[in-house]
Order: structure tokens, then C-alpha cells, then sequence
């Protein structure tokens, strides 16, 4: 029994010793309680509204105060036409609009009902039915709060989701499965190329053989990049034929940007590689360091604009959250490069980084 005593007093002191140990028993559960608990949720605050009100009276303003006052919104109002809103949704300024027709309020009271029209981005169909509920609700409460004075009172709520009729899951789980899938895969391949050649002594070989550094790196990346292709190709294969899922824009555009996020995963991978000493060591690096923050920050399962700003500021670190609203812009949306120039430039540049870094990275252990 002594003798067990002393084995798991000495088991005690070589995990107090290592920090990696202590940062995984301690630091992993409390930033999950962090993140899970307080910065990621499905409440949806201050989504952008537009109010387009042809009326104008006492009766579409007193609605419009109440979702003012409500948290879910942040109300914009305008007089738009159709095609003017659908420009605003096709660009992602707006995510639902409420629409009052002409003579609201003189309808209401003379035919005891009025009609009112909600137009939802259900691009996300799970935010678009959470802001539909929400307006139906304060709609209700409305007319509930009229009532004494003025019963049997009807509002007709019109709902129109434009990009996704029939609120398909697919539209927002394929792009942030397309970007979870080509981050990870490519991330985890290329982490493991480099300091494999080191842990067999291979690399050596290479060291003092006359090919240059760079096209080493090069040659490392380029078959993993075409895999990765192939990979694309049948991921959008089993999208459109299997899950229903449409390519409204522009196919070859797909498959350039697609390309681009790809070469950034890669220069991930290949960094990773330079700077670390085992397989081991790298795929663990791969899969806790872009596992995680690509599904927390990429948006496809937690709205990125309901988290604290500090949160927001990391989301956009993360290349898979560029990518996610390039996809659906293309997509879903139809979009050409005008839309989504941005994103790729952002995209652009942290592959111009990273690579650089593991040029850098590379030549540094050479010497």
C-alpha cells in the first residue's frame, strides 16, 4: 500500500510539472465554459430590419415603435421598392424587412384588418425563422394591446423567405461543411509532410541534395492541393445531386475561390510543419488549433454577430469565415466577384502570409 501511495504521489508531481498537462486539464475546460456558456448562442440581437412603410400613419408607427424597442432589432427605415430590397439582402445589409402597404391603418379600421408583409434572408433558416417568430410575436402583442379599445382587429402577416422558400438546412450547413472539410483536411495533410522527412532522416537528404528550398515546400504542397480538388469536386457532386443543394452563381468562380482557401490551408499545414519536431505533435496542432475555432467562429452554427466584440475580432483570423460568406454569396445568392472581392483579397492575403512565414520558417532551420 506504501508503495502505491509513493507511485501515485510521484504520478501527482510529473503532472504539476507539465504545463502542457495542466493547460489541458485546466485551461481546455474553462475556455469550452467560457465560449459555450457566455459568448456563443443562438439569441438573435440586433438584426439588421428594414421598415419600407407606403403608409406612414399613427397606426404603422406605433407597430414600428415596438420593434424598436426590441433587442432582436436594429431598425432601418426607408422607402424602397421591391428590387431595391432584394439588392439590400443580395449584399447582406439586411436581414429581414417589414413591408406596410398603402392605406394600413385606414384598412384596418374600416375592413377591421390590414395586411403587412415580412421578408426574410433565409440563407440561414434557422436565423430567418427566429426573426420571423419574433415579428410575429411583437405583431401580436400589438394588437393585444389594442384591443380594448379596439377589438376584433386583424393583422395578416405576410412571409416571404427569399434565397431558401423552403427553409432547407442544407443551404446553411453545406458551405460551413465545405469549409469545416477542405480547412481540416488540407491543415491536417501538409502538417504532417515536413516533419515526417525529419523523424525518418530523409530530410537530410534533401538538405544537402542541390534542389532549391523553396520548390521543396512547393513540391510538398502541389499534390495535396490537386487531392484537394478531386476532393472539392465531389463534395459539390454529392451537394447538387444528393442533399438538393443549387449553384445559383457561377461555377468556375466556385472552384477559384475554393482553390484559394485550399493554398491557404496548405501554407497552414506547411508552417505547422516547420514548427514542429513529430507527427504526433503536428496533427495534434492541426486538429485543437483549427477544429474548434472553425466551428465556433466560422458562423455556420453560432450567429458571429451576437458574440462579444473580442470574440468577433478572432472570427475574422479564421479563413473559413471568409469563406462560408464568399460560398454562400455564390451559391445561394448567385453573386459574381464584385460581391465578394473583399473576402477573396482577405483570403488572398493571409495565404501570401503564411506562406511566406513557412518559406521563412523553412530557411531558418536549414541554416
Amino acid at each position: 500500500m506504501k508503495q502505491l501511495f509513493t507511485f501515485i504521489k510521484k504520478e501527482f508531481k510529473h503532472v504539476f510539472r507539465d504545463e502542457k498537462t495542466l493547460l489541458l486539464l485546466f485551461g481546455l475546460p474553462i475556455v469550452q465554459i467560457v465560449l459555450f456558456g457566455f459568448a456563443l448562442t443562438n439569441e438573435i440581437k440586433d438584426a439588421s430590419l428594414i421598415v419600407v412603410d407606403y403608409s406612414k400613419d399613427a397606426a404603422t408607427q406605433q407597430i414600428i415603435e415596438k420593434f424598436r424597442a426590441s433587442s432582436s432589432f436594429m431598425i432601418e427605415e426607408s422607402i424602397l421598392g421591391t428590387a431595391e430590397i432584394e439588392e439590400e439582402f443580395k449584399y447582406g445589409k439586411v436581414k429581414m424587412a417589414l413591408v406596410f402597404p398603402h392605406d394600413f391603418e385606414k384598412d384596418l379600421i374600416s375592413e377591421r384588418k390590414a395586411s403587412v408583409q415580412l421578408i426574410a434572408d433565409a440563407t440561414d433558416p434557422n436565423t430567418a425563422t427566429t426573426l420571423v417568430n419574433h415579428a410575429n410575436a411583437i405583431i401580436r402583442d400589438h394588437l393585444q394591446e389594442i384591443s380594448p379599445e379596439k377589438p376584433n382587429l386583424n393583422i395578416l402577416i405576410d412571409t416571404r423567405n427569399i434565397y431558401n422558400p423552403e427553409l432547407k438546412g442544407t443551404t446553411n450547413f453545406v458551405p460551413g461543411v465545405m469549409a469545416l472539410v477542405l480547412l481540416l483536411i488540407c491543415v491536417l495533410m501538409t502538417s504532417v509532410s515536413i516533419v515526417k522527412e525529419k523523424e525518418n532522416g530523409t530530410m537530410e537528404i534533401l538538405l544537402v541534395s542541390p534542389f532549391n528550398p523553396f520548390m521543396v515546400i512547393i513540391a510538398k504542397a502541389v499534390p495535396y492541393l490537386l487531392l484537394s480538388i478531386v476532393n472539392l469536386s465531389i463534395i459539390l457532386l454529392l451537394s447538387v445531386y444528393l442533399l438538393d443543394m443549387p449553384i445559383n452563381g457561377s461555377i468556375a468562380l466556385l472552384f477559384g475561390v475554393s482553390t484559394l482557401l485550399i493554398m491557404t490551408a496548405l501554407s497552414l499545414g506547411l508552417l505547422i510543419s516547420n514548427s514542429t519536431e513529430s507527427q504526433q505533435a503536428a496533427m495534434l496542432i492541426s486538429l485543437m488549433g483549427m477544429l474548434l475555432p472553425t466551428m465556433m467562429f466560422t458562423g455556420f452554427l453560432f450567429p458571429l454577430e451576437n458574440m462579444p466584440i473580442p470574440l468577433q475580432i478572432i472570427a475574422n483570423l479564421v479563413p473559413s469565415k471568409w469563406y462560408y460568406i464568399i460560398v454562400k454569396d455564390v451559391m445561394i445568392k448567385g453573386l459574381g466577384f464584385s460581391a465578394i472581392w473583399k473576402e477573396t483579397l482577405i483570403l488572398t492575403g493571409m495565404t501570401v502570409f503564411l506562406l511566406i512565414v513557412s518559406i521563412r520558417k523553412f530557411k531558418i532551420r536549414l541554416s
